[in-house]
C-alpha cells in the first residue's frame, strides 16, 4: 500500500524544492526579526508581507517525542514503532517529523539532531537523526 505524500502548494513550494536540493529553507520575517515555520503567506502576529526564504543548517533539538507502537494510519502498519518527534530548529521554529537511525530507548528530549533527506518518488521528506549518527 502506498503512503500519502505531501503536495506542494504555491506557498510551500520553496520548502519542498529546498529539500529536493538537500537544503532546509525556512521563512524569515525581517520586520519581526523572527523565523517562521510552517510556510505562510504573511508573517504571524503582524501580517507583514515581508517573508523571505533563507537556508538554515537544519540542526536542532528534540522538543518532544513519542514512540508509536500502533500505526498512525493503515499505510504505516509495517513501520512500527514510529519515532515521531517535534524538533526545534536552532533558529527557533518547531516542526513535526520522524526520527531515523536511532533506537527508541536512545531518544531523549533535548537530544541534538541533524536533517536527513529521504527521497520518496518525486518528493523529498525531511527526517532527523542524532548528530552523532554514522
Amino acid at each position: 500500500m502506498d503512503k500519502p505524500l505531501p503536495v506542494a502548494t504555491a506557498t510551500s513550494a520553496p520548502f519542498w524544492t529546498g529539500l529536493r536540493d538537500r537544503k532546509v529553507l525556512l521563512q524569515y520575517s525581517p520586520s519581526t526579526g523572527s523565523w517562521v515555520y510552517y510556510p505562510r503567506v504573511l508573517a504571524p502576529l503582524t501580517l507583514a508581507d515581508d517573508l523571505e526564504w533563507r537556508e538554515v543548517g537544519g540542526t536542532g533539538s528534540v522538543y518532544t517525542f513519542t514512540v508509536a507502537h500502533r500505526p498512525t494510519s493503515s499505510e504505516w502498519a509495517g513501520d512500527v514503532p514510529q519515532l515521531l518527534a517535534v524538533v526545534e530548529f536552532d533558529e527557533g521554529p518547531r516542526c513535526t517529523s520522524e526520527l531515523v537511525n536511532v533506537a527508541p530507548e536512545e531518544i531523549k528530549v533535548g537530544m541534538r539532531v541533524r536533517p536527513v533527506f529521504v527521497d520518496v518518488g518525486d518528493v523529498t521528506l525531511l527526517k532527523f537523526e542524532p548528530e552523532g549518527a554514522a
